[in-house]
């Protein structure tokens, strides 16, 4: 991967929806070379997806948190990490060193529904213990986009 791959890569963490022609002005390429570039990219597993970045309040998901899941001793690791993979309100899910097994990103509706989710962790067994961390506003949030210096 070479410096013009790293800045089309920054640029379509920006904006998956650029066209290859701007994309190409901007690291110096022609569009074509642009489009093959990001077809290697995928092809070698550098680019996994393109996606969309949505608004979860649009969703009525305005509530964010943070849950350090210390996993039960006679827990079911696989089906945890099952549980995590379907369970609509986790965002994301990350095995983490140190105290705690997992930090799992929870997206829901209201407070309530943040306890719920908590009160099911529990009753299927998988918590020994876990500590609750609610975002109140977010400085930077987003797809990963490697800084290239262009604004």
């Amino acid at each position: 991967m070479d410096d013009s791959d790293r800045k089309i890569i920054s640029l379509l963490g920006r904006d998956a929806r650029r066209s290859l022609a701007d994309i190409g002005a901007a690291v110096g390429l022609s569009a074509s070379a642009v489009n093959d570039r990001i077809r290697r990219l995928t092809a070698s597993g550098a680019i996994r997806r393109t996606t969309v970045d949505a608004d979860p309040a649009a969703f009525g998901l305005p509530v964010l948190a943070f849950v350090l899941v210390g996993l039960a001793q006679e827990a079911d690791e696989a089906a945890f990490r099952r549980y995590a993979r379907d369970h609509g309100a986790i965002a994301e899910c990350h095995h983490v060193t140190g105290a705690w097994s997992y930090l799992v990103k929870v997206r829901v509706a209201s407070l309530a529904d943040l306890e719920a989710f908590l009160a099911e962790l529990k009753g299927h067994g998988f918590l020994a213990r876990s500590e609750t961390v609610i975002a109140l506003s977010s400085v930077v949030a987003g797809p990963f986009a490697p800084a290239d210096g262009e604004g």
